[in-house]
């Protein structure tokens, strides 16, 4: 499915102006902290409304600031996982997987239940969000917005707070459903394998505008930006002082 993203938005004093999109492949976004790669995915999901911008996926408008649509943010079919995870502290792991799943308790946590196993994590199902690592907490979300079957599904370096196994395992498990485009996803990521291992078109974004884009080898062979070059491990030529 196809997505696109304009945003125009002052906020502070982040001045982001980005126009995004995808045929469906999966993309990351690339930068230094405090770029506008988060507002951008919190724009998306409708923690923000652009001064100016559209923003649409397949035949539906979220955002189109010239009609004055706006949808809500419940109503956009979108899963995101944020930094902070946006778990509920006082619902069991289980619960918090299940809770946007339509039908009874029953048919929720058996829904639940059943992607917990396929991510290896169903020896948490029964504990307290409290008692969870940050890595676990992570999961965990990952899989609440997976659950739902968005139509976009928006990741703030959802990999950061794993161990290295997990993460290879995460890393492996996001490319298998990510791939096939049935669900497009948006992530943010510091790590340039996640982005090779999802084969993600690249925006970079830097003071809150794109100043690079293409592929993981087309951004290596020719970096723009020290930010890009140091990102892909490329070892620049020496310039004369």
């Amino acid at each position: 499915m196809s997505w696109r993203a304009r945003i125009g938005l002052n906020l502070g004093a982040l001045r982001l102006d980005v126009d995004l999109q995808s045929d469906g492949a999966p993309v990351a976004l690339i930068g230094p902290n405090g770029a506008g790669k988060s507002t951008i995915l919190r724009t998306i999901a409708g923690a923000y409304t652009p001064t100016t911008g559209l923003i649409t996926v397949g035949d539906t408008t979220l955002v189109d600031t010239e009609a004055g649509v706006v949808r809500a943010p419940e109503t956009r079919g979108i899963g995101y996982v944020p930094q902070g995870y946006g778990l509920f502290p006082h619902l069991s792991v289980l619960d918090n997987v299940g809770f946007g799943v339509p039908g009874g308790q029953n048919e929720r946590r058996a829904k639940a239940h059943a992607l917990l196993d396929e991510l290896d994590a169903s020896a948490l199902t029964k504990l307290p969000v409290a008692s969870l690592s940050s890595g676990e907490r992570q999961r965990v979300a990952l899989a609440r917005a997976l659950i739902v079957a968005p139509s976009l599904l928006l990741l703030d370096e959802p990999l950061a707070a794993m161990d290295a196994r997990t993460r290879r395992a995460m890393r492996a498990r996001l490319a298998q459903y990510l791939r096939p485009a049935e669900t497009p996803g948006l992530i943010v990521t510091h790590d340039a394998r996640d982005v090779r291992a999802l084969e993600a078109y690249v925006y970079v974004i830097e003071g809150g505008r794109v100043v690079q884009q293409g592929t993981a080898e087309t951004l290596s062979a020719a970096p723009s930006t020290d930010f890009v070059a140091e990102f892909f491990d490329v070892v620049q030529p020496h310039r004369a002082p």
